[in-house]
């Protein structure tokens, strides 16, 4: 597999991780090594009543699912087989 300027990925990232390695110093890799050990504010792992809280706020915003609304899925369904390689036509 190759990136958009004909380089393999793994040529990308040794080139990407090289690089870095030049523009910073023995200090700045203790730092972000040493913080690898912490636990982030960000992540729900840390936080169950927040990802709960976020799950439940997802699920009430969501469009719901087909099987509160036979109109919506009849709708997807034909829209589905509109755009399959079949075209709506029996094989």
């Amino acid at each position: 597999m190759s990136t958009r300027d004909g380089m393999s990925t793994n040529e990308a990232g040794r080139k990407g991780g090289e690089t870095t390695a030049r523009t910073h110093d023995q200090d700045f890799y203790q730092e972000i090594g040493s913080k690898g050990g912490q636990n982030s504010g960000g992540n729900f792992a840390n936080d169950p009543q927040r990802a709960s809280e976020a799950g439940s706020r997802g699920g009430q915003n969501s469009g719901g699912n087909f099987a509160n609304d036979r109109e919506k899925a009849s709708e997807a369904g034909r829209k589905g087989g509109q755009n399959s390689n079949s075209g709506g036509r029996n094989s």
